[in-house]
């Protein structure tokens, strides 16, 4: 068991807000919000509390909203520096043979990291899913791997990829419920809703192949405040989206599977982005990547690393509920031993209330710390002992 150093602040909060833990059982009474679909979820992003569902659970082919996983792998390279915005993508004959929705890729030809994103997210571009999975894994099926060890650490337990696009194939499946974790999980990367936001687009632009691009997702222009995340569709799937709109600071995710039609699909998720936003309210805490503390690192270039926010942190209530007395808890990891990534796990933050935890988040590290060299070790050391010598 890792040993933990813990902090705790209290913070007094005078708002016009309500402690969430008063919300459950409301929501078991709220009437049922969508129909016509096989399944729904309605979540708050920052919380992940769930306001609204209907058989989350259910395993249901995803259709394109796939690709939200295949865009959370490229954002999590970007983030680790393993990946930059201006790398031309080179796309492979397998890539280029991709059917369905694509942005027609010629084997050979070369995209930028942004340009094969917008392709992913305004086109629902299959080529260049696939163009960007073997660039990161080195095969489509590497990639796949990795989609699904992520599924795994975010405790997904009803989702399953066979590829990175989601056309049908057998046992390629997910859950509403899971799909909103996944957003959740891709919304941390603030950038990624200058894609999926975007309304059209052009690809190739200065070219004699130039190329219009059109998001799939029209609520992107028909509803203030949505920007993104993901539309499907399939003959097996039917109409699916996966939806994202933020109102006076709240941000919440709705997703249905299995929708007859693409108007009765926006019909439906309106109708949950409706709810959301006239009965609930959020209060802002923390900022993703806002520092919170310094974890000792031993063996280390640097004796500490600052622990920051992996997401932003909100509390969520009913409009018009107050609270107060909320306690910050902070647990530092103590003696972590470099090497460190930046991203690793190095403690947690939990807000309290009335001794409940009503929010818990990881804390991450803000940079990498390389493992010190026996030089560096060795000067340390000697530091410390004249120190010790000259008392």
């Amino acid at each position: 068991m890792k040993r933990f150093v813990s902090l705790l602040m209290t913070l007094i909060i005078f708002t016009s807000l309500a402690g969430p833990t008063a919300l459950a059982a409301e929501e078991q009474k709220t009437t049922d919000i969508v129909s016509n679909v096989k399944s729904a979820i309605l979540i708050e992003r920052d919380t992940g509390k769930v306001l609204y569902e209907k058989n989350s659970q259910e395993e249901l082919p995803p259709a394109s909203m796939t690709k939200i996983m295949t865009m959370l792998l490229i954002m999590e390279a970007i983030d680790k520096g393993k990946l930059t915005w201006d790398e031309k993508i080179r796309t492979s004959e397998y890539a280029a043979s991709m059917g369905g929705s694509q942005i027609f890729l010629e084997p050979g030809e070369e995209m930028t990291t942004k340009e094969m994103l917008r392709g992913i997210a305004i086109g629902s571009g299959n080529d260049a899913s696939v163009a960007m999975a073997e660039r990161l894994a080195g095969s489509e099926e590497a990639f796949v791997d990795k989609m699904n060890d992520k599924a795994k650490e975010l405790g997904l337990k009803h989702t399953f990829f066979k590829n990175t696009t989601g056309l049908p194939v057998g046992g390629h499946f997910s859950s509403a419920a899971d799909m909103a974790v996944m957003a959740k999980e891709l919304l941390k990367y603030e950038e990624i809703t200058k894609f999926t936001g975007m309304y059209e687009s052009y690809l190739r632009e200065n070219t004699d192949k130039k190329f219009w691009l059109v998001n799939t997702n029209k609520l992107v222009r028909f509803y203030p405040g949505v920007d993104g995340l993901k539309t499907g569709f399939t003959a097996e799937a039917k109409y699916c989206l996966t939806a994202t709109a933020q109102k006076d600071g709240m941000r919440v995710i709705a997703v249905v599977f299995g929708s007859p039609t693409s108007k009765e699909r926006n019909a439906q998720v309106t109708k949950m982005l409706n709810y959301a936003f006239s009965q609930y309210q959020t209060h802002p805490m923390f900022k993703r990547n806002q520092t919170i503390g310094q974890a000792k690192v031993s063996k280390g270039k640097e004796k500490s690393v600052e622990a920051v926010t992996s997401e932003p942190l909100s509390l969520l209530t009913k409009k018009g509920e107050k609270t107060k007395d909320v306690e910050q808890k902070i647990e530092l990891q103590k003696k972590l031993k470099a090497p460190i990534s930046k991203g690793d796990k190095v403690g947690t933050i939990k807000l309290m209330k009335d001794g409940k935890v009503i929010l818990e988040s990881p804390l991450v590290a803000k940079k990498e710390v390389k493992e010190a060299g026996w030089w560096n070790l060795y000067k340390r050391s000697f530091g410390m002992f004249t120190k010790a010598g000259g008392k």
